[in-house]
């Protein structure tokens, strides 16, 4: 049998709006198993995803390939969905490769990539899980471009709140038109941000994360808990705390042999819901025969 192996996806970083994410050390796998009449994918993530043709792993290798022969698969995910960790992006890239897998398409990188951005819309949720690591990325609507490079040693202490928050929601937020201010202000973060990572400067990094103005300003309405984890994470050590996707996941990069102690202090927050100290996973999608 094989297995497909997908990290899930922390994008914008703050000011890199559609533009920059990582991957993170949390996992979506597929095991392909029998062919059979018709299509099955066993899971235990409830009734809400289909089992059937209509999943989004199936629905997206069927995009690809209509006539597929149907299998037995088997998903395992520990990506909570509609929760800006990527569960979409991961599944999607798991269809890729399935249809990829199955139909010997030969697929590279750049071409998933291509794909990718076509059915998700956007590369900095899906690029950083077919390259792993960090990736800056663009899309012009016609071509996607994407550099992967290594994160600083770091630790992302995640924040994923008990309820979802829907992509279509957080985008519905944003405005039309931001002022030439802001735009150069925070295009100018972000620049210094990749900068900064390349270099290995993670402090440097981190402050940059904090200085957008394309989304953070407008969705922390419906994130109320953002600024309450940076203040309290900018005061017990961390170097940068962000919205991570569209929310309501929150992330603050921290050193990493300082992880568990400022975790400890934030966990200390009267949130409810789940914390995860998580690495930065240096690869992006995998297959394991």
């Amino acid at each position: 049998m094989t297995t497909i192996r997908v990290p899930a996806t922390s994008a914008n970083l703050g000011p890199g709006f559609d533009s920059i994410g990582i991957a993170l050390e949390l996992y979506l796998t597929l095991t392909i198993a029998e062919p059979r009449a018709t299509w099955f994918i066993e899971h235990e993530m409830g009734v809400d995803v289909p089992s059937d043709e209509h999943n989004l792993i199936i629905k997206t290798a069927l995009a690809l390939i209509p006539d597929l022969t149907p299998h037995h698969l088997i998903m395992k995910s520990a990506i909570p969905l509609a929760r800006g960790l990527g569960s979409s992006s991961s599944a999607i890239i798991a269809g890729i490769e399935l249809a990829n897998q199955l139909g010997k398409l030969d697929l590279t990188q750049y071409d998933e990539l291509q794909i990718a951005v076509r059915l998700e819309g956007h590369p900095d949720n899906v690029a950083p899980a077919i390259y792993g690591g960090f990736v800056t990325a663009t899309y012009d609507e016609v071509e996607a471009d994407a550099i992967s490079a290594p994160f600083p040693a770091a630790r992302a202490l995640t924040y994923i709140p008990d309820t979802e928050l829907l992509t279509s929601a957080s985008r519905a937020i944003l405005p039309e038109k931001i002022p030439l201010r802001a735009a150069v202000t925070t295009s100018s973060s972000a620049n210094v941000l990749v900068a900064a990572v390349l270099r290995g400067d993670l402090e440097t990094a981190g402050r940059m994360m904090e200085r957008d103005q394309f989304h953070e300003v407008y969705r922390e309405k419906l994130v109320p808990h953002l600024e309450q984890i940076r203040e309290k994470a900018r005061a017990v050590g961390a170097c940068g705390t962000y919205l991570s996707g569209a929310g309501p996941t929150v992330i603050s990069m921290v050193p990493v042999d300082e992880a568990d102690e400022i975790l400890g202090e934030l966990q200390q927050l009267p949130l409810t819901g789940q914390w995860l100290n998580l690495a930065i996973a240096p690869a992006g999608l995998l297959i394991e025969a």
